[in-house]
């Protein structure tokens, strides 16, 4: 699919949630009874946070919370309704997604800490969920009855909520990945996420209580493996040589290099970001590699337009949500389109994002082992002094290509989900890899020795994903 399509698909798939074909009536309201049997990624077991009994259907609790609910329903003003529209999408984590990108967005170019957060959301928002539908269907409580709602109430039980679970588990993860965020304006977001349940008339107060209280539980979890995954250690400055053959900053920059020690960080299917580590490339200035600048400088010369569309849309350079981020546009559009169950769309996005992860663990093993310099400082040392690349040159070394270990890695992930589509995701996830060629910030090996790590790296997490006992 040409680039251009490709948008023009995901716009209709946001837009009509179609695109080549729509989700069949099964899939709109389809139950998930087993989704608490499932595998989870930090939690030892589904019940490890125990969940109390909802209060019983003859109690005078359950008979205050019903007259609650028909007392919000009397007096919802357009306000409460805006405030339920907000909340109630699909999937029904997609308003956390999209501020996680945002966050990302806002901050400067750091790959591997936004797949690394990209992951730890995910992962928390689907273990939590894990954990409510364990509880789910050991209560079995039926949505309430006889109040007019706002939104459709899952197929599943209501307790607990499921709307408040991903607000507790993601609004905490959040708070700690951008600590310069108001971790109380995050309470508030997941406070009126989890409320808007009762004014839609979907839930009961203890429904959301008991939904917030176990995403939080579940996040300080995902949080504490978080503090022991070696992010937070600092770079002693330690590297190669100054020089020709190691990577330096872009002309006229005097910036440090983007997360040296990222390649030591704990990874989730890898054994270790070395696990993959590929051979070292060219030398510089060898034959072999002074064929790559050639090849490089030609490929700007010839651009297409065509060419020059996929690396801008690839780019995700400073104030994007960066590679990871365009996979996880992605995923939203495609849960949207076939209107996934909200464990499975959860699951979609931890599988997704753990790959992307441990993609970005991989690759800056490979960067700060070799310190590849990019093209645009070795072919102003050694061909052209002034010659200049479409993008803009990335703060860290080329070798390999975070594109293409993250494309390579989401693309058989997403063709894992979507079999229908595999062919196409993993033709996007080559435009993705030699978009950085045609951007004149790569060279061709760090594409083709990057996207083969991605793959391999997809594949472990598929083979984990077989295993999760989601095809029961």
């Amino acid at each position: 699919m040409r680039a251009a399509a490709w948008a023009l698909c995901l716009a209709t798939v946001l837009a009509l949630g179609g695109c080549d074909r729509e989700a069949s009536p099964a899939t709109r309201a389809q139950t998930e009874p087993e989704a608490g049997a499932w595998r989870t990624w930090v939690l030892v077991a589904p019940d490890q946070f125990p969940v109390p009994p909802p209060p019983t259907p003859d109690s005078e609790q359950a008979r205050a919370e019903l007259e609650e609910l028909r007392a919000l329903a009397d007096g919802r003003s357009p306000e409460v309704e805006e405030i339920v529209g907000r909340w109630d999408q699909l999937p029904p984590h997609r308003p956390w997604t999209e501020l996680n990108l945002g966050y990302v967005s806002a901050r400067a170019k750091d790959p591997p800490l936004a797949s690394r957060g990209y992951a730890l959301v995910s992962v928390a928002v689907y273990d939590a969920l894990v954990a409510a539908w364990h509880y789910k269907y050991l209560y079995g409580r039926p949505p309430p009855e006889g109040i007019p709602t706002l939104s459709e109430p899952g197929p599943d039980p209501s307790y607990p909520s499921e709307h408040a679970v991903i607000a507790g588990a993601a609004s905490r993860v959040l708070a700690y990945l951008f600590p310069e965020r108001p971790a109380a304006r995050l309470d508030q977001m997941a406070e009126e996420a989890a409320l808007s349940r009762l004014t839609a008339g979907t839930n009961y107060r203890s429904d959301v209580e008991a939904g917030l209280a176990l995403g939080r539980q579940v996040a300080d979890a995902v949080i504490a493996w978080g503090r022991a995954d070696g992010s937070d250690r600092p770079w002693d400055g330690t590297r190669p040589p100054h020089g020709v053959a190691f990577w330096e900053p872009p002309p006229g920059s005097v910036s440090p290099p983007v997360q040296p020690l990222a390649g030591t960080w704990q990874t989730w299917v890898l054994a270790s970001g070395s696990q993959l580590r590929p051979a070292p490339p060219p030398p510089i200035g060898s034959p072999e590699n002074l064929a790559e600048a050639r090849e490089v400088m030609r490929a700007k010369d010839e651009l297409t337009p065509e060419q020059q569309r996929f690396a801008r849309y690839w780019e995700g350079g400073e104030g994007t949500s960066l590679p990871p981020g365009i996979w996880n546009e992605v995923a939203l559009a495609y849960a949207a389109r076939d209107r996934l169950s909200t464990p499975r769309a959860a699951r979609l996005f931890a599988l997704l994002n753990v790959s992307q992860a441990d993609a970005g663990v991989a690759a800056w093993d490979a960067k700060y082992v070799y310190w590849y310099p990019r093209p645009e400082n070795t072919i102003r040392d050694l061909v052209d002094p002034n010659w200049t690349p479409l993008l803009q040159t990335p703060l860290f070394p080329a070798y390999v290509s975070g594109h293409a270990v993250y494309s390579g890695a989401a693309g058989e992930v997403m063709g894992y989900l979507f079999p229908a589509e595999l062919a196409q995701f993993r033709a996007k996830a080559e435009e993705a890899a030699i978009s950085r060629v045609y951007g004149g910030i790569h060279w061709p090996v760090d594409s083709e020795d990057g996207l083969p790590m991605g793959r391999e790296i997809g594949r472990l997490v598929v083979e984990w994903a077989r295993a999760d006992g989601s095809d029961r």
